[in-house]
């Protein structure tokens, strides 16, 4: 029999359900927060999903989805055939100067070989009521303002917040939140969980337009984005893309991953670049379908600690953008599976000491999955960032075939560690080494 000092406190009598309380609350219905209330609320925890907008709502996004979140759709048991409204695309094509070269997706055991797209209005939706359909509680035109908190230790205990369109006043409960609501992620900021000022933050602008290339089953990155502006019309950190929808239209747009020493009017810019599109594409003002929109990209894990006092951060509000690439879906449905994950097994617990050490094991997660992958990024997107120090491959070296390979292997980061290809190894190699603090 242990001693007075070794005895286990009783394991904490979980308070039944009632309408604004519940084991786990997830505040915002992205991709991020839908993972992470569909693999919570398929174990048998109840969970409150709280989105402040109504389904279906419009989010600024590139629609293409690589293998790494077709991964996660399928473990949710999402039917993701062009049957249901998906289309598959086998790979991504990069442009630089006159060179345009073809990448397929590589057949991988961790991940398929093809990738998708799809509207995010049509996309969140779907993983919004995925999740509802698993058990979790999904409340819209939940408009979170702040945080509850014990004001003995500080740990957060619920949110509040401004309920359907005659925004009435609510109060949830929880002994565990998780942060899903964003770049702006208030709730974040009302637990002082403040961005990091040595992290980039990148923007995306998008629109569409119709385009007899809308079916194209390649997604399509052009690396030479330029400042029309700055001396000699200066590489920018980023790339513009042009995704077929397979509806008549095609998402094109433009990502920069460091807008530090940037002042540039970003529509503009991508008005400029559709212009000198090939004949081909089809476009004209005209046939532009949707107006220009943007939003900022919170990369590289750029708002810390992602654990403490009972809130997680998950999907943007923690920052999960790549900073290599812009990437951000796949990484925010990862970020929520994890977060979902590490909540599962501190509810295993039978002491408070107990679940709070599972619940600080979140941010090694992501560590351990991101900080060597995105510090190489943060490397790749500073040099292009330096026109003087990239020198001839500022110009026209990027469109080399051997960098262009290498600029795919990074941007997709689908690596396999007993890969016999020498490039995935190294590629491998050097996201598990490189410094990520």
């Amino acid at each position: 029999m242990p001693g007075p000092e070794q005895q286990v406190r009783p394991e904490r009598q979980r308070p039944a359900p009632t309408e604004d309380s519940a084991d786990v609350i997830v505040v915002g219905a992205g991709p991020a927060g839908s993972t992470a209330a569909y693999h919570l609320a398929r174990t048998g925890l109840d969970v409150l999903l709280l989105e402040k907008s109504a389904f279906p709502r419009e989010k600024v996004c590139g629609d293409g989805l690589t293998p790494r979140t077709v991964k996660q759709l399928v473990d949710m048991g999402i039917d993701v055939s062009e049957e249901a409204g998906w289309l598959h695309n086998r790979g991504l094509r990069l442009i630089s100067g006159q060179r345009s070269l073809e990448f397929d997706w590589p057949e991988l055991s961790a991940f398929p070989g093809y990738g998708l797209v799809r509207r995010r209005a049509d996309f969140d939706e779907l993983l919004a009521r995925k999740a509802a359909a698993a058990g979790a509680r999904l409340v819209e035109r939940a408009n979170v303002a702040g945080a509850l908190t014990d004001e003995r230790t500080g740990r957060i205990t619920g949110v509040s917040a401004r309920l359907g369109e005659e925004r009435k006043p609510v109060e949830y409960r929880a002994p565990i939140v998780v942060a899903a609501d964003g770049n702006s992620t208030r709730l974040s900021v009302a637990m002082k969980r403040y961005r990091r000022t040595d992290r980039a933050v990148g923007v995306a602008y998008r629109t569409y337009f119709t385009t007899p290339r809308h079916d194209d089953r390649y997604l399509e990155a052009w690396l030479d984005l330029r400042d029309p502006n700055g001396p000699a019309h200066r590489l920018l950190p980023g790339y513009a893309w042009v995704f077929g929808m397979g509806d008549g239209t095609a998402n094109v747009g433009l990502g920069v991953l460091d807008t530090a020493k940037t002042d540039l009017d970003w529509r503009d810019l991508l008005r400029r670049w559709c212009a000198d599109l090939p004949p081909g594409y089809g476009y004209t003002p005209e046939a532009v379908t949707e107006p220009i929109r943007g939003s900022a990209l919170p990369m590289g894990l750029n708002r810390q600690p992602h654990y403490a006092d009972g809130l997680l951060l998950i999907g943007d509000a923690g920052g999960t953008v790549s900073p290599g690439t812009g990437e951000g879906i796949a990484y925010a449905m990862e970020s929520g599976r994890y977060a979902a994950e590490t909540i599962v097994q501190a509810h295993a617990r039978r002491t408070d000491r107990g679940r709070e050490l599972a619940l600080r094991a979140y941010p090694q997660k992501l560590r351990s999955a991101y900080a060597g992958y995105f510090a190489v990024g943060r490397l790749a997107a500073d040099l292009l960032g330096r026109p003087r120090l990239l020198g001839a491959a500022g110009a026209a070296g990027l469109g080399h075939p051997a960098l262009l390979k290498v600029a795919f292997r990074l941007m997709v980061n689908l690596t396999e560690p007993n890969s016999k290809d020498a490039l995935d190894r190294l590629l491998h190699l050097l996201g598990r080494v490189a410094p990520g603090r």
